[in-house]
């Protein structure tokens, strides 16, 4: 999950989400499956040693997952591209590596720069998604891939993403049809995040918290062990070539037509 900022068509962010952002996205059991996942998705298409990624995270954050993909595959050419200022001095911190400042809806990069562009949880926070669609296909080389994931279901809208600058959810179908207008053909889709949903539900539609805050944090060590076995589960699940019918996230793979 990355924040943007006002200008270029996105949505307002706020600078102490990115702060905690820096402080958990390391070890905060929901972004060490979303790296996992994206780090999945990344590698089955391009085989280590077979394949030169040059790749983009679109909306990078403070930087957790370039970093991930960072140590995980050191020949990869990796970049980040992100609106706030904040979160470019975070990730160029803790990444070492080039983060441009921009949005998403105008990228600050030639045509056909990357082979991949990855984006978690950033389109749904700009209000013309297809304007930042397009800009993924202008910049990815012939048959090159985004993966991209969303908060799912617009009716579990609530607090949390009012405070994380969500402007909207979507459903599996809806990022599937989104793509294809902007020229990708699908090749890989799934929810994710399924295990956990029914606590997402209780919390955030049947009891809020008083004071709403994002539910970006580090929860107790048990609990962010239970969780983290509960994503192992799910990653194993995908990664045999399943998929799950429901869930907190959408993940989608789709390819440059």
């Amino acid at each position: 999950m990355a924040l943007t900022g006002p200008r270029g068509n996105v949505a307002p962010m706020l600078a102490q989400e990115y702060r905690k952002m820096a402080g958990v996205e390391d070890h905060m059991w929901y972004y060490r499956a979303l790296h996992r996942h994206i780090l999945r998705s990344l590698r089955t298409r391009f085989q280590p040693g077979a394949n030169v990624l040059d790749a983009l995270d679109a909306g990078c954050g403070t930087g957790g997952l370039l970093r991930c993909l960072k140590e995980a595959e050191p020949a990869w050419r990796l970049a980040g591209l992100d609106f706030s200022e904040l979160a470019c001095e975070l990730a160029r911190e803790r990444t070492g590596l080039d983060i441009a400042q921009g949005s998403i809806t105008a990228m600050p990069f030639a045509d056909a720069s990357f082979n991949a562009i990855v984006s978690c949880d950033v389109v749904c926070q700009v209000n013309d998604v297809n304007v930042a669609l397009r800009e993924f296909h202008r910049c990815l080389r012939p048959s090159g891939i985004v993966v991209l994931t969303m908060p799912a279901y617009q009716w579990m809208y609530s607090y949390h993403d009012r405070e994380v600058a969500n402007l909207r959810r979507y459903s599996r179908g809806e990022v599937d049809l989104l793509l294809s207008k902007a020229g990708f053909a699908v090749r890989d889709g799934t929810y994710w995040n399924m295990f956990p949903f029914p606590l997402a539900v209780i919390r955030r539609k049947i009891f809020p918290p008083k004071t709403p805050e994002s539910d970006v944090r580090l929860f107790p060590a048990p609990v962010e062990a239970a969780f983290n076995g509960l994503m192992s589960l799910e990653h194993g699940w995908l990664r045999a070539g399943f998929r799950m019918p429901f869930g907190n996230s959408v993940l989608t793979v789709a390819q440059k037509l």
